[in-house]
């Protein structure tokens, strides 16, 4: 696995890293990709965190990174209000790796020069290695990397040198060895980057000196420690889902403090076929753990009556979670702590990272607010408790199976916590609700007829407020399309079409149409993320 741990594993409070454990700092300067840095570094087994750049030299020296990397962004380093970072980091003495902007920032930050490119550079381009050393130790000559660029380096720093180039970019990969800084043009995050990771374990290992301490038995080690540390005695109520985020939770917390939590499964309406039954009796019978059942679907209903905007959506059904954990906490009797199954990814999507507070211009666009983060009311009645909050999806299922969740659910396709309210697009009512129940019933029952359910990150039915023109039984109908949404993807945060057989798709398309009263269409999704997102809303 890919993990580390922090001194307080990330409870829900702010917290710096055990200093006795190796980590990598990204500054973040707007790129959609930083989170995706962070988790290559992770994929060394090197713990590493997202931060502002706006995070000073003094900052970064308390949490005593063995590197930095400095992110892409969409700026050019001469933009009015370009984000700039400390240039005190140039004298900490740590090796850093600057990304595309980041390095163009570095080069003009040290006295060099960067212009806009007579071309500019973007998709695939061959790196032809100039300096086959250090950073670049490994990395076959003429191996592809992925460029996204119309500014280029024209003159470098005192002390560096180049280290690769391409047909259009004269300095695609420079140093000064001296200083350990490094700069490439292209992104070796990206799958598009064959040499990436090569070059990335090159600057973790070789580079920043790190061992790979980030495995998934010291995380759980220390996020059972942690927990029993700050819980002490008390209560915990944890908000059960029945997804892999917040089960491997629940199996954590079980094994931190035993009868201490009440697990708690809110059905608000808006889940799967089938799926509060199945969960609450799977918990009880197969985990030994119990699970308190709340039917609160008129409530949650009536929250989002009306409502169109899916921000609004998410927060309005965050707010009525905390509502209904509070009322029934009350009743069951008192707990100090409320735990969520939150997320690394969720966090960074939900922030408003980087905004300067002066202007309230951001560099990093919120993409959208998760219920259990940005949907939180301000007086809230619990103390938070988020042990997987650092944490990728695919480091929460490596978790989840050293601790024996089972396959069913490791392996469960990610379910949004707002559930089908999020892909219902525009007013949410029963009549949508019960044709999208369905609807996505026969899209899980097919592909996994099919055997092809972990084929795909995710497989769903979305629903339009549309209605269109039919002919059924030679009868005119007029109903609403379904739209079919199935993706890969290895970590959520960028994913492509599934291109799947022609035949699975009549298929689906024939028995929807058949067995769903409502719909008459079935059209299928064909847009990547970027530049849309997997859902809808």
């Amino acid at each position: 696995m890919t993990l580390q741990t922090e001194s307080t594993a990330n409870l829900g409070e702010a917290s710096l890293p055990d200093l006795n454990r190796q980590m990598l700092v990204i500054l973040d300067f707007g790129s959609q990709y930083s989170e995706l840095i962070a988790r290559r570094i992770r994929e060394t087994e090197v713990y590493s965190e997202v931060l502002s750049y706006r995070t000073t030299a003094e900052q970064l020296k308390q949490l005593n990174p063995k590197g930095i990397i400095f992110s892409g962004g969409p700026n050019s380093v001469y933009d009015n209000g370009a984000p700039h970072c400390d240039p005190a980091i140039w004298e900490l003495g740590i090796p850093v790796l600057g990304v595309c902007y980041g390095m163009q920032l570095m080069v003009q930050q040290l006295g060099g020069q960067v212009e806009r490119a007579e071309r500019g550079e973007y998709g695939k381009a061959d790196l032809f290695i100039d300096d086959p050393t250090d950073l670049l130790t490994n990395v076959e000559d003429a191996t592809t990397m992925w460029m996204s660029h119309g500014d280029s380096v024209t003159r470098l720093p005192e002390g560096f040198e180049v280290l690769a180039h391409t047909h259009n970019t004269p300095c695609a990969a420079v140093a000064d060895h001296t200083r350990k800084l490094y700069g490439v043009q292209f992104h070796p995050e990206v799958v598009h980057s064959k040499g990436g990771i090569a070059l990335i374990r090159n600057f973790v290992y070789h580079i920043c000196e790190c061992q790979p301490t980030w495995t998934t038995e010291a995380f759980v080690e220390d996020a059972i420690r942690e927990v029993r540390a700050r819980v002490g005695d008390k209560r915990v109520l944890l908000a059960l889902s029945g997804g892999v985020d917040s089960s491997t939770l629940a199996f954590l917390l079980h094994q931190a403090i035993g009868d201490q939590l009440t697990c708690m499964f809110i059905d608000q309406g808006f889940m799967r076929k089938d799926e509060p039954e199945r969960l609450v009796k799977l918990f009880a019978e197969q985990f030994h753990i119990p699970v308190i059942h709340v039917k609160a679907r008129d409530r949650f209903l009536a929250q989002v009556e009306g409502v169109t905007d899916p921000e609004v959506k998410r927060k309005r059904i965050g707010h009525e979670f905390i509502r209904v954990f509070e009322e029934e906490s009350k009743r069951l009797g008192p707990f100090d702590y409320l735990a969520q199954g939150t997320l690394y990814p969720d966090v960074i999507e939900s922030a408003d990272t980087n905004v300067d507070p002066k202007t309230g211009e951001r560099v990093a666009v919120k993409i959208k607010s998760h219920h259990n983060v940005g949907g939180l009311p301000k007086d809230l009645q619990f103390k938070l408790i988020e042990p997987l909050r650092k944490l990728f999806k695919d480091e929460v299922r490596k978790v989840g199976r050293s601790i024996g969740l089972p396959e069913e659910i490791v392996r469960r396709q990610p379910f949004p916590g707002p559930g089908l309210a999020i892909r219902i697009i525009g007013e949410i009512t029963k009549e949508r609700l019960e044709i999208l129940r369905n609807a996505d019933f026969v899209v899980r029952d097919e592909i996994a007829k099919q055997g092809m359910y972990h084929d795909f990150w995710q497989a769903f039915a979305v629903l339009l407020p549309v209605r269109s023109v039919g002919v059924m039984g030679d009868q005119r109908t007029y109903a609403y399309p379904i739209v079919l949404r199935l993706v890969s993807s290895e970590d959520g945060m960028t994913a492509d079409w599934s291109r799947v057989p022609y035949d699975l798709l009549e298929t689906i398309s024939n028995r929807i149409v058949n067995e769903v009263e409502g719909v008459n269409r079935v059209v299928y999704d064909i847009t990547s993320k970027p530049p849309g997102t997997i859902e809808w809303e």
